[in-house]
């Protein structure tokens, strides 16, 4: 099913927090400093994008709409948080830079090879083009955290 503008804009903030609480979840239970940063700076990166689409939103007097694809996000990163929140140390970490690059990579795929194909607002796409530059740096940082962790 083709998804509108709205409804691809509500998939992007939805993948936005979903990212956001892997990182405050890292956050509660890393001692990696390497970790911690790399999440303090999903959390700083992902909200910062989240607000620039709700200003954008606000601007085009338009709300984001929920979804399947939204909803689906949401259902499978509950699996994942559970999975993550019952590991420790070393696990934990691997497992954390593992999901981040995974995630950063389908999540990126998705916006460069459908959702910018198929935006039709030019502020819009201009803004998914802007974050998707700043997500393939993430699932970069993110490869180099698994090679490391190996």
């Amino acid at each position: 099913a083709a998804l509108n503008d709205l409804e691809i804009a509500h998939v992007a903030y939805t993948a936005d927090n979903i990212d956001i609480r892997y990182a405050h979840l890292a956050l509660a239970v890393t001692d990696s400093p390497e970790v911690r940063k790399f999440a303090e700076t999903m959390i700083s990166d992902h909200e910062a994008v989240n607000a620039a689409a709700l200003k954008l939103l606000d601007k085009l007097g338009a709300s984001a709409q929920d979804n399947f694809l939204s909803q689906t996000l949401n259902t499978n990163a509950e699996a994942i948080i559970n999975d993550l929140a019952a590991r420790r140390g070393a696990d934990f970490d691997r497992a954390y830079a593992a999901n981040e690059l995974a995630y950063h990579k389908a999540v990126n795929n998705l916006v460069e090879a459908t959702f910018i194909q198929n935006i039709e607002n030019a502020e819009v796409k201009a803004l998914f083009k802007q974050g998707l530059e700043i997500f393939r740096v993430h699932e970069g940082h993110a490869e180099m955290m698994v090679k490391a962790a190996q």
